[in-house]
């Protein structure tokens, strides 16, 4: 009899349903939507204001959505999610499964614009360099040979007669740096210019008590890896406690081992002087970002642009929902996969409390135009 039941039990979990495949599911109904209704939608409508301006030229399909959404005229939030409720369905983005085969969750973490000291000038301060995008970096684009790869952002340098991969971080960090003389300005702390590189733009406080803004201009090509994991896994940062605010204080507080651990992340990130301090940076989309409203996703997923809504909570508030529109507006080598997304939350304190504590299971949708739902 036990060997019958035993049989039995294989055969039935032989019969289970895989997982669903990772990816954009059915389109579902809005009141499916986990709290739809209780957004304040018209403060995402500036938001798709902006990505408009780029979307309406470079994006036939959202020409019509543009322009009527550019005659509306006293956008309450009723009329903001009656706008998008007749032009868009809600898709469930569906993560991968989890090693074990059980099904997996989205995750959202969080950016934030930060606050730097810097100088124009090499002092005893203000030692360490950010640098505009070198002249030897080559862009190597593969799309017209190999469509299957139009993906893939390549980056190199020329030596003798071969493309050979770009230095790496610990390379151009070194004592004997190769870009020594195509520094950009000089900043006073080496943890902080090294999350600079994370967050990708920032606004820095110069020494004549002026206000310069950078922001991402290029990347070396060599992968990313998050020095958070490493801590993790060497057992020095709890996995629960890891934030980018235990990670600095585990640097500052090792300063003999911190340099070798920055290096372990091979990328590195070139810089571009932003033409205007006061207006919020810009995304991969290249439109500024909306705080609380703009998120950096993984573009082969999900297209730049998409209005996603997200399901989520406030960092370490589970009980607090965090339920609202956003948009598809940047990337990040860190943000890869379906139900992945990365929310600007902004410049100050709180954003960067925010930001650096971010790490949430959620529930991803994409409102894809019903013309393409269908």
């Amino acid at each position: 009899m036990k060997l019958l039941l035993l049989i039995l039990a294989i055969f039935l979990s032989a019969c289970e349903a895989p997982p669903p495949a990772p990816g954009i599911g059915e389109a579902i109904d809005w009141n499916e939507l986990p709290g739809w209704q209780q957004d304040r939608h018209a403060e995402a409508w500036p938001a798709l204001l902006q990505q408009c301006k780029v979307l309406a030229r470079k994006k036939p399909q959202w020409k019509k959505t543009c322009h009527e959404a550019s005659l509306l005229a006293a956008v309450d939030n009723e009329k903001a999610r009656l706008f998008f409720e007749s032009r868009f369905l809600p898709h469930r983005i569906i993560p991968s499964s989890k090693q074990d085969g059980s099904p997996g969750n989205g995750l959202v973490t969080g950016y934030y614009e930060p606050l730097l000291n810097g100088s124009l000038s090499r002092s005893e301060r203000y030692r360490y360099p950010l640098y505009a995008v070198p002249d030897d970096l080559l862009r190597i684009e593969l799309a017209e040979l190999y469509p299957e790869l139009s993906k893939l952002k390549l980056r190199g340098r020329i030596e003798g007669k071969k493309i050979v991969p770009y230095h790496d971080r610990a390379a151009i960090d070194s004592d004997d740096s190769p870009l020594w003389g195509k520094e950009l300005l000089w900043i006073d702390d080496p943890v902080a210019a090294f999350f600079l590189h994370i967050q990708g733009s920032g606004r820095i406080q110069m020494d004549d008590g002026s206000i310069m803004a950078v922001g991402y201009a290029d990347q070396n090509g060599q992968p990313y890896t998050s020095i958070g994991k490493i801590l993790i896994e060497r057992g020095d940062i709890a996995r629960e406690d890891i934030s980018l605010f235990s990670i600095r204080q585990w640097l500052e507080k090792n300063p003999q081992q911190a340099r070798a651990l920055l290096e372990e992340n091979r990328s590195y990130i070139f810089f571009r002087i932003r033409d205007n301090a006061e207006e919020n940076p810009r995304g991969s989309l290249n439109v500024p970002l909306t705080p609380g409203r703009s998120i950096a996703v993984d573009p082969g997923n999900i297209p730049l642009g998409s209005p996603v809504w997200l399901d989520t909570s406030y960092p370490h508030e589970s009980d607090h929902t965090l339920q609202r529109l956003t948009f598809a507006q940047d990337t990040g080598g860190a943000i890869k996969g379906y139900a992945r997304a990365d929310m600007f939350w902004g410049n100050g304190e709180m954003a960067e409390k925010l930001a650096g504590e971010m790490k949430q299971p959620a529930e991803l949708y994409v409102l894809l135009p019903r013309d393409e739902s269908n």
